[in-house]
């Protein structure tokens, strides 16, 4: 009986310890290998203006409250813009003044209330520019290098300030007539019937029709063999030194003031308090 047993429980036993013995053992996992870091792309080579056709887009007035879409557009397209800024706007949107610095684009000095300087006195014309530029390395830990005096009206005096700042004036050679006609397909013909080599053309960040049609004029500008470039890239523009004008003869331009707001606080105002 014992036997019988003993044979019994050996018959059972040895299926369970064939099992056991034939179970595969968990394979020991391997370290992964570490994925080697992607390269970093190499950064863009400066546009050579002496070697391609460039032209410079100028926006004044701003941070106008379309600037966010303006800069989304210009870096789709990989373009570079110059924002000639006033101090009261980057007070109030100092996140699209400092994007601007980031994304590499120009900023002038447009003052910061955007007076006619020939009509107020030396000690005002100093205060406006030089509270601008405060303001503006305050936001965006750079001074602008440039000024564009609002209207485009300067005299002795501005210029001989401009040079103790060691900034030259920017004007321009080409407008847009945005802030008068706020049409896109009028601000699309006219930037391309003015559109020239080294051109300087006038516009405004603050007409959302300008903002709107950008990608279009971008396209048409890139087709006709143009480089979208800051103005300090333009020929010439490196070697203009402090109270200089540049584009050189822009101020005999007599269309030149029929290209920038009359005056009229209408035709270029905006809430320095509905900023973002």
């Amino acid at each position: 009986m014992l036997l019988a047993t003993s044979c019994a429980l050996a018959m059972i036993s040895v299926p369970t310890t064939a099992w056991s013995a034939e179970k595969p053992e968990p394979k020991a996992t391997t370290a992964s290998k570490a994925k080697p870091a992607p390269k970093a792309k190499p950064a863009p080579k400066p546009v050579d203006c002496a070697k391609v056709k460039c032209i410079a887009l100028t926006f004044d007035d701003g941070p106008g409250k379309y600037a966010d879409k303006l800069l989304d557009t210009f870096k789709k397209y990989k373009s570079k813009a110059t924002f000639f800024l006033e101090g009261q706007y980057v007070k109030s949107r100092p996140a699209f003044a400092k994007r601007m610095v980031t994304e590499g684009h120009d900023i002038g000095n447009h003052s910061y209330t955007h007076p006619h300087l020939r009509e107020i006195s030396e000690d005002k014309i100093r205060e406006e520019l030089t509270k601008t530029q405060d303001i503006v390395k305050k936001v965006t830990g750079k001074y602008p290098t440039t000024i564009r005096p609002p209207y485009g009206e300067f005299d002795e005096r501005v210029s001989a300030i401009a040079t103790q700042m060691n900034m030259p004036i920017i004007l321009w050679n080409g407008g847009s007539r945005d802030w008068a006609t706020k049409n896109e397909k009028a601000i699309y013909d006219e930037v391309l019937k003015n559109a020239k080599r080294d051109g300087v053309i006038l516009m405004h960040d603050w007409v959302e029709q300008t903002v709107k049609v950008m990608p279009k004029l971008l396209t048409a500008l890139q087709k006709q063999g143009y480089h979208v470039v800051a103005v300090s890239s333009l020929r010439g523009a490196k070697a203009t030194q402090p109270g200089d004008v540049y584009p050189v003869g822009s101020e005999k331009d007599k269309d030149l003031p029929s290209e920038s707001p009359t005056g009229d606080p209408e035709d270029y105002a905006q809430s320095p308090e509905d900023g973002s």
